[in-house]
């Protein structure tokens, strides 16, 4: 049996079968994997009860269907082909039978050292193979793995430590990125000096760099010295369908992350079906995602989507501009990569830099190109498929989101239509639909709404870590019965959605979510910050970039703004400091003392003649002034 579609027709015949009778049709789809025990009930729960369930009483375990059942077939095909951050560093490859075995090993560390079924295991590693292994090997024994992206900082750390009461940190010494080398271990650290981290026990810390760090002796364990003696054999945990796979922060509105909970059989079939479908990779083909780990597309389209199927998957190091910025480039020439998948950050950022750096490569190999984490804005889709592509590789234009656990709207390649700018059509399984600000379906093909999910699929988030509540909130409250995804959308006459951007406090950066109250937290800890609002706006590398508009004490000095810059990379990270800083005197409030940020909005854009109705300013001047001081450059 297979669930690959090969054609359009077979596309629509999927879709509507998938939406007429979804149990049957999920059935068939997860007929392709190893189960230990058989489902009773394909699909029970729905948007209005937040309690949805997939595969239920089913057991397996996911690493069983991304390692063991392909060795017979298998076993000494390329698995994982790692690429360092240096050119002059050797690659490292796996094959099916190696990453096996390593994982087996790993995960033996792991249970050596107190880790069991249900602990959470944090991994805030760079992009090393071992991090890959881990998460593996977490997954082999049960374990929850949260993976918190090395370019946060020990504050941010550790509050994700501290509401994943995690029992076990795997970190690097330290990092290379670029020129630059992330120091990991000390980050750890810091954020295990801070209160509410007391549940870790031990930290392992693998050796990348070989740059001093301090070694706890009732803590910390090296990496190579806790594998030694280890077994390669380890049965894989038998896991409830419903049990958590992993959990992932991500910004939410307000300033705490949102501990994002996927479950082990929904999520792998999402993964796997929506993998082998998006990109339809063949056999000998060199699959390579570009994004870090720390992510949700290098879990679902680094990790096990690729696994999962059987195919090959590339695992990079480094960074598209180090040494140079032809670094993409070459390495598709050198390893004739087929099937390249990448952020519009880094598309555009390259397309920057100039032709040249694309047009010394040979880059025929290529079959497909993809892109993620945003939606893609002209100029850059012309010149990716032109410089890039050649003209003769489709753009799998990707929408989707952690929460969603895999793809959901997407052309699929050589198979849709492609039209630039949109994600096309939705995949078998998603029902998606427009809704204006009542909450009423719009009917009408052509169309403009706020884009909401009215049916579940099997990769859908299953709560945020200890707070349904929140969960319930966050997705099914702004539209009782259906999923908001929180993004603006278009619909075209031929039933084609252009994603149109956040329609909440969420910032878009780099293809990143972060939220404008974790920001204005950040700023806020500075001593002479009064008050600060932050929203995000247009950005020709970065899509969006942070505004940050900040009211200050009378003590204020003049480097205000480089304290706040370093306030928020203390607290959050690099990523998340402002691009722009405006010092202001008021903040346009309502007499209720809310915020008006859509006013905020539009001086950031640079929009002055479209305020609309700002009567119910508590002082309408402030508007004036703040404009007059607007950075436009």
């Amino acid at each position: 049996m297979s669930y690959r579609i090969t054609d359009f027709d077979q596309y629509k015949r999927d879709y509507d079968l998938s939406v007429q009778n979804p149990e049957s049709f999920w059935e068939n789809v997860a007929e392709n994997f190893t189960w230990d025990k058989k489902w009773t009930k394909v699909q029970s729960g729905n948007f209005s009860d937040a309690n949805i369930k997939w595969f239920e009483n089913g057991k397996l375990n996911i690493t069983n269907n991304c390692l063991d059942r392909h060795i017979p077939t298998k076993a000494n095909d390329l698995a994982l082909l790692f690429i360092a951050n240096s050119p002059e560093e050797i690659d490292k490859r796996f094959t099916f039978k190696e990453l096996l075995d390593e994982v087996s090993l790993t995960a033996n560390m792991l249970k050596a050292q107190g880790v069991q079924k249900g602990d959470r295991v944090i991994l805030y590693m760079s992009m090393v193979p071992e991090l890959l292994i881990s998460v593996l090997a977490c997954a082999r024994i049960g374990a929850v793995h949260s993976v918190v992206f090395g370019g946060f900082s020990a504050q941010a750390l550790a509050g994700r430590i501290e509401d994943a009461e995690a029992k076990l940190i795997i970190t690097n010494d330290g990092g290379y990125r670029g020129d630059k080398i992330i120091p990991l271990k000390n980050i750890v650290d810091e954020a295990l000096l801070l209160e509410g981290c007391e549940s870790v026990e031990k930290v392992i810390v693998h050796k990348r760099v070989n740059n001093i760090i301090n070694m706890s002796p009732e803590r910390d364990v090296d990496w190579d010295a806790a594998r030694e003696g280890m077994s390669l054999n380890c049965p894989a945990e038998s896991m409830d369908a419903e049990d958590t796979l992993f959990t992932l922060y991500t910004s939410g509105s307000t300033g705490k992350p949102k501990g994002i909970k996927h479950t082990v059989a929904g999520y792998m079939v999402w993964a796997a079906y929506t993998f082998e479908n998006v990109f339809q990779v063949e056999e000998n083909d060199l699959y390579w995602c570009t994004a870090d780990i720390g992510w949700i597309t290098g879990h679902s389209y680094i990790t096990y989507g690729p696994l999962l199927n059987g195919k090959s998957t590339v695992m990079f190091e480094g960074v598209p501009t180090y040494p140079d910025a032809s670094r993409f480039w070459q390495i598709v020439e050198k390893y004739k990569i087929t099937h390249f998948y990448t952020a519009p950050t880094a598309i555009r950022a390259l397309m920057g830099c100039g032709d040249e750096f694309v047009e010394k490569n040979d880059l025929s190999s290529l079959k497909v190109i993809g892109s993620v984490g945003e939606p893609i804005n002209d100029e850059a889709w012309h010149w990716y498929n032109e410089k890039v592509g050649k003209k003769k590789c489709p753009i799998v234009d990707t929408w989707w989101q952690t929460e969603t656990g895999g793809i959901m709207i997407s052309p699929l390649a050589n198979i849709t239509k492609l039209k630039p700018c949109f994600a096309t059509l939705p995949l078998p399984g998603v029902r998606p639909v427009l809704l204006d600000e009542k909450g009423q379906e719009i009917t009408s093909i052509e169309a403009e709404g706020n884009l909401c999910m009215k049916h579940p699929w099997p990769g859908v988030v299953r709560s945020i870590w200890g707070d349904h509540e929140r969960y319930k909130q966050t997705y099914f409250s702004t539209y009782p019965g259906y999923y908001f995804t929180g993004d603006g959308c278009r619909r075209d006459s031929e039933g084609f959605f252009r994603i149109t951007g956040r329609v909440d406090d969420v910032i878009n950066v780099s293809g990143h979510r972060i939220g404008t109250a974790e920001v204005e937290d950040a700023i806020d800890q500075h001593h002479d910050v009064i008050e600060a609002a932050v929203v995000g706006y247009p950005h020709d590398i970065k899509g969006q970039g942070i505004y940050a508009f900040v009211m200050v004490s009378k003590n204020a000095t003049e480097k205000i703004k480089e304290e706040i810059i370093a306030s928020v990379v203390k607290y959050i990270g690099p990523i998340a400091k402002p691009d722009k800083i405006q010092i202001v005197k008021g903040l346009p409030k309502t007499r209720s003392g809310k915020i008006m940020r859509r006013i905020l909005r539009k001086i950031a854009a640079a929009e002055f003649d479209s305020f609309g109705d700002i009567s119910t300013l508590l002082d309408p001047e402030v508007v004036e002034e703040i404009k007059s001081g607007a950075i436009l450059d």
